[in-house]
């Protein structure tokens, strides 16, 4: 299935993304609905070594991170990328109990979500 939205509607300009997300069929939604948005997916990672390997290619604009990566927290990731200065929104599909106080403004993207949420969420990364 193959899902068109007008670019107007999603962030302001193209970026390169990585997608962290250990669910198979989630991570294969998100790169279709950024694919759609008009963005480049710079990897999927299902793992945090995976995801620290992607980051070391360097092409990593923004990132969507699913904070709980099968009992793995996204944290050390997270504070490397924004460490770098690279954006990130926060993915869960729970509760984010455990979020660190320094992720507390991060934007979180709830699941399940829509191409509508995500173009929205996106509009707001700086």
């Amino acid at each position: 299935m193959t899902i068109s939205i007008p670019i107007s509607e999603g962030a302001a300009r193209a970026r390169s993304i990585l997608i962290v997300e250990d669910e198979a069929m989630i991570a294969m939604m998100l790169e279709e609905y950024l694919l759609a948005l008009g963005h480049h997916v710079a990897g999927i990672a299902a793992c945090i070594a995976e995801a620290e390997a992607l980051i070391d290619g360097g092409r990593v604009e923004l990132a969507v991170l699913d904070c709980n990566l099968g009992g793995e927290e996204i944290w050390p990731v997270a504070d490397r990328l924004t460490g770098q200065g690279i954006p990130i929104i926060l993915s869960s599909g729970g509760s984010v109990s455990t979020l660190p106080e320094r992720y507390a403004a991060t934007p979180l993207l709830q699941k399940p979500y829509t191409i509508g949420s995500l173009a929205d969420i996106l509009s707001r990364v700086a």
